[in-house]
């Protein structure tokens, strides 16, 4: 990419733009990503409430966020390969494969981190 003079804070300025353009990009066509930012409002609020610290607020709160990072990484890589082509492709399939190997893993982490924050705080509850 060619050197477009910008730097300092007009960098971050314009890259926190493209960087929005992203998301509602992922947003507008990704039913999985908009899916995962209803189960954000849900979930997020519900960290609050549950967690009984700051730390387990911020893993929880950042398990959800590593989901939504993993599927918009996730959708990158498929819409590039659909964009080279709609041809099938062994390794095309593979990438697209992985991406949604690698959201589902975020997913169990999610689910890990939340499973033993609740079993700390709540287990008492189920003797």
């Amino acid at each position: 990419m060619a050197d477009s003079g910008n730097t300092g804070l007009t960098r971050i300025i314009k890259a926190a733009g493209f960087s929005w353009q992203g998301i509602k990009a992922a947003f507008a066509h990704e039913a999985a990503f908009r899916q995962e930012v209803a189960l954000a409002v849900v979930l997020i609020p519900l960290a609050v409430w549950l967690s009984k610290t700051a730390t387990q607020m911020a893993l929880m709160i950042s398990s959800i966020l590593l989901v939504m990072l993993v599927e918009i990484i996730n959708s990158a890589i498929e819409a590039a390969i659909d964009r080279h082509g709609g041809e099938h492709h062994v390794l095309s399939g593979r990438a697209k494969d992985m991406g949604s190997a690698a959201v589902m893993i975020a997913f169990v982490y999610l689910l890990v981190i939340w499973g033993g924050i609740l079993w700390d705080n709540y287990n008492k509850w189920l003797q």
